[in-house]
């Protein structure tokens, strides 16, 4: 566990160190949960956006984009449910004024106790080396069995506590368990409530005449409202979808793991709409289609699993995440939910206009039902980040931190280096540079050594490097070294622009 938080830390100064990732605001010391991306941090974001909008909307006859407005007008939250159920329950501190999500409280106390169980195995393990039975000593051994009884009982106390939003009984159970404010130490806990995560503006020319309305928390809705409008003018048939890549806020108040959680987030969002009753043939199809997305993005299929939900949200008949292994563990990148008909029909409600799609070969027409695929763009970038981040020895002895991300979502595709600044050897590399930089994302650079200048474009996971020196200027070859395994091969140079169109292969 400690050395996956180390590796965490030492991906997040990666992320700023090399232009991935900045703190928001860092100049006034930041603001919580919020992220700016930095000139390569961008580059690589816009190539995981491109890989997806094509895989979505290019590929698929049948799928079509759209660019929905952040405001919307509030009645959408309402008819959503959003207004009445997007809560997390709060608590604060009376001594140190802290807020803390209540949920998460109960959930560190009880991984408290999960630490004192693994810290207990490890003891044993040590003692009793290659004889240590764990299985038997986890069911065996007293200490262990009574922590485990006791995150049992916490749990079964707990999660129907929150089922019926009994928020006195989670507070006393917070009490019980003597859970302490981190910052002040104190038991000195307000009650506990509901807290709405949208944010909450005005419109208006006017202050006091104002309408409340919201920062939109999901994408999703703005694609119900404009469900007729893109059907009809895009003349589109069902079944059919919509995709859309955009921001969406969320006021967390326990914002934390980096990009994991964040409070301005983007999402790429399909909603697929289909005939009521067929909605779970297509809601298997999306599962492995997505999936297959997933792995096509060149990481291990070890690092994906899919956990279906037992627990489902009131709009769902279905759900299923595609989880990521991250340093932090496994976690949610993606979710396939089958959302009924639930946003149309509420909207129909709401809004008083049919939402309904007249189908020609069974002469009816009906609310459609839809299956939605919900990615976390800033998750999709951390989890490319995080698996790609290596530190490598080398036979001479030195070190390197290389970036493997694959090729085809590098932010720079190729480095043009001169050996030197001098020679012609800057004036041949440009040439070379104002050939490739229409097809390309390349990088130019003349400062330093030719071995510091490689390790910068390993640590930005740069996948060619492309030198010009001397012979360059005589016969009109370069040499191309390849980041992963650092062989270097001569070739015309001519002949770049379609070996890097071999290699990266999109």
């Amino acid at each position: 566990m400690a050395s996956n938080e180390e590796l965490f830390k030492k991906i997040i100064a990666h992320a700023k160190e090399y232009g991935f990732v900045f703190p928001s605001s860092e100049i006034y010391d930041g603001l919580s949960a919020v992220y700016d991306y930095g000139p390569f941090g961008v580059e690589l974001k816009n190539n995981i956006k491109a890989y997806w909008w094509k895989s979505m909307v290019q590929y698929h006859e049948n799928i079509v984009g759209l660019d929905s407005a952040i405001f919307m007008h509030p009645t959408v939250w309402k008819a959503s449910g959003h207004v009445d159920a997007f809560n997390d329950p709060m608590i604060d501190n009376k001594d140190s004024k802290k807020r803390y999500r209540a949920d998460v409280l109960v959930e560190d106390f009880i991984l408290k106790i999960e630490d004192k169980i693994e810290k207990e195995v490890d003891k044993a393990a040590n003692r009793f080396g290659d004889t240590f039975d764990e299985k038997m000593f986890r069911e065996t051994n007293p200490r262990v069995q009574e922590n485990l009884k006791k995150i049992e009982e916490i749990k079964q106390r707990f999660y129907p506590a929150l089922e019926r939003n009994d928020l006195a009984d989670v507070k006393l159970l917070i009490e019980e368990l003597g859970i302490v404010c981190p910052i002040s130490g104190s038991r000195n806990w307000t009650d506990v409530r509901q807290f709405n995560l949208m944010f909450s503006t005005q419109m208006g020319s006017v202050n006091e005449d104002a309408n409340a309305i919201y920062l939109r928390p999901e994408t999703a809705q703005g694609i119900f409202v404009n469900f007729l409008n893109v059907q009809k003018s895009a003349r589109m048939k069902i079944p059919f979808g919509i995709a859309q890549i955009g921001k969406a806020f969320r006021n967390e108040i326990v914002a934390r793991q980096f990009l994991f959680r964040m409070r301005e987030f983007e999402q790429m969002e399909m909603q697929f709409f289909v005939r009521p009753g067929e909605e779970m043939k297509w809601y298997s199809y999306w599962k492995e289609e997505r999936m297959k997305w997933h792995l096509s993005l060149g990481m291990s299929e070890d690092k994906y699993r899919f956990h279906d939900h037992d627990k489902l949200a009131h709009y769902a008949n279905a759900a299923a995440d595609i989880e990521f292994e991250f340093p932090i563990g496994f976690k949610e990148i993606e979710g396939i939910h089958s959302r009924t008909d639930f946003d149309l029909g509420a909207h129909q409600e709401y809004s008083g206009k049919k939402m309904q799609y007249f189908d020609p070969e069974l002469n009816e027409s009906y609310v459609p039902y839809v299956v939605e695929t919900s990615i976390g763009l800033d998750r999709t970038f951390l989890a490319v980040l995080s698996n790609s981040y290596h530190e490598e020895k080398l036979e001479d002895g030195s070190e390197r931190v290389v970036l493997g991300i694959p090729a085809h979502l590098a932010p720079i595709k190729a480095a043009i280096l001169p050996l030197m600044k001098k020679d012609g050897l800057p004036e041949k590399a440009k040439e070379l540079l104002d050939t490739l930089k229409y097809d390309y994302r390349c990088f130019y650079e003349e400062k330093d050594t030719i071995g510091k200048r490689y390790r910068r474009m390993d640590a930005l996971g740069t996948p060619f490097c492309i030198t010009i020196d001397h012979q360059s200027l005589q016969d009109n070859t370069v040499t191309i070294r390849d980041r992963d395994s650092m062989k270097q091969e001569r070739i015309g140079m001519d002949d770049v622009s379609g070996i890097l169109r071999e290699k990266i292969g999109r």
